[in-house]
């Protein structure tokens, strides 16, 4: 190890006893895990974590740390939100070094901000660790740019857990934006979400795609169309965790392999 790299893991910061730390895990591998993710996992009492992280990530904790689950997953028994900011709350003041693991990045659709503000209620001390959220980070490992010039200008991160709600998103405006779209979440109401799509004026040819189990050795990635992809996901039984991407970016997953073809077995570092 050379002597810059040991200078800055010397100097990584410290987890206070009576603090939390709200940690993003990354998109599933834990080869995305930041540096700063490493040295709180290195030195949490408690880990408080989420139904998506890789038991890999939490083998990376003290040995003698306490677990604590408190994950979500859609159509399943889930750890209500309040009880979870409540114990946040409770162990920081057991003067316990409280880590609070999430997939992806605490503050995207991870209720990280939800939790923040509960912390700095109780005047509990915090501090956020970003990670890289899956929307960008599982499109790229699987060779879909989230952005690329001539092609899009922005794009769109949504939720599609409430699409059945009247007060939910407004596909259609989405729709008219022009700009590919990323959802999370999406997978039980896919139909109703293509379809309010294609009503608001995207056209049902769209490039689209669905990457199961992002960054992963068991990853699956399928290419279709936004008219074809309800049926196709159906037809693949893909499995949670699921990312739908939308739009003309999908295109370059495909003109990528067709230029190399030898991609296709080599988009993810080997499992030691």
């Amino acid at each position: 190890m050379n002597e810059a790299l040991t200078g800055l893991l010397d100097r990584m910061p410290v987890l206070e006893p009576g603090h939390v730390w709200l940690v993003g895990a990354g998109p599933g591998d834990p080869g995305y895990l930041s540096l700063f993710a490493l040295a709180g996992l290195a030195q949490a009492d408690v880990v408080v974590h989420d139904a998506l992280v890789d038991k890999r990530v939490l083998d990376l904790a003290r040995p003698d740390a306490a677990r604590v689950f408190a994950g979500k997953r859609g159509g399943r028994p889930s750890v209500d939100q309040a009880d979870v900011t409540a114990q946040l709350v409770t162990l920081a003041r057991e003067g316990r070094r409280v880590l609070r693991l999430k997939g992806g990045d605490p503050f995207v659709f991870g209720r990280g901000g939800e939790e923040a503000l509960t912390l700095a209620m109780h005047k509990v001390p915090f501090r956020v660790v970003p990670g890289a959220t899956a929307g960008l980070a599982g499109l790229a490992a699987a060779l879909i740019p989230a952005t690329l010039r001539g092609i899009n200008r922005a794009i769109v991160l949504a939720t599609g857990h409430d699409a059945e709600r009247a007060d939910g998103l407004d596909w259609a405006a989405l729709a008219r934006l022009g700009q590919p779209i990323v959802l999370y979440m999406g997978m039980a109401n896919i139909e109703r979400i293509a379809g309010a799509l294609i009503s608001g004026g995207m056209a049902p040819d769209t490039a689209a795609a669905a990457i199961a189990s992002a960054t992963l050795a068991e990853e699956r990635v399928l290419v279709s169309t936004l008219g074809a992809l309800p049926g196709a996901v159906r037809a693949a039984r893909l499995s949670a965790p699921v990312l739908v991407v939308i739009g003309e970016i999908v295109t370059i997953r495909t003109r990528l392999l067709e230029l190399m073809p030898e991609l296709e077995g080599a988009l993810h570092w080997p499992v030691a």
